[in-house]
């Protein structure tokens, strides 16, 4: 098996949670058009992510967002890593289907001293991001997806969903 040098990783992540915070990224972006959030806090009993949108859904599309993860959840899809050189990873960008998750793949989120060896965490077909985080093996390990509530603030059109993992 290859070795390779990655970052330090200061974390101690909950891998459920963690995993379904890339689910939950990737399904936003696709129902609003929004960037994958910068903004997380994923713990073992409670978790909170904010994202940026044009406007605040309403209660039945926040419906819409538990059962769509826990649709994706039931669909046991894989848990993969693959490492990548940066030089590569600006490969797979480029020639991503930019309907793909390949396709949204930045590198502008990438911390300044990140390695030359990227570790690309992929759900499936369904999602890939950089991440050197710890996940399950597939998304039927997460258990379900509660949404607990939601936030917005009009002033900045941040949207955060409040979430708990249950096993």
């Amino acid at each position: 098996m290859d070795e390779y040098i990655l970052n330090e990783h200061n974390k101690e992540e909950f891998p459920p949670a963690h995993t379904a915070e890339h689910l939950l990224n990737q399904l936003m972006t696709r129902m609003f058009g929004c960037e994958r959030s910068s903004n997380a806090h994923i713990e073992r009993k409670k978790s909170k992510i904010s994202f940026l949108l044009q406007q605040k859904p309403d209660r039945k599309v926040e419906r819409m967002i538990e059962n769509q993860m826990n649709e994706l959840i039931e669909q046991d899809l894989p848990v993969t890593f693959e490492f990548v050189t940066r030089a590569e990873l600006e490969g797979i960008i480029m020639s991503a289907d930019e309907d793909s998750p390949d396709s949204r793949i930045s590198l502008e989120r990438l911390p300044d001293d990140a390695s030359e060896t990227i570790r690309l965490v992929r759900i499936g077909d369904y999602d890939v991001c950089p991440c050197i985080g710890k996940h399950v093996r597939s998304t039927s390990q997460i258990g379900r997806f509660e949404m607990l509530g939601t936030n917005w603030d009009e002033g900045q059109k941040s949207f955060r969903i409040r979430f708990k993992i249950v096993q």
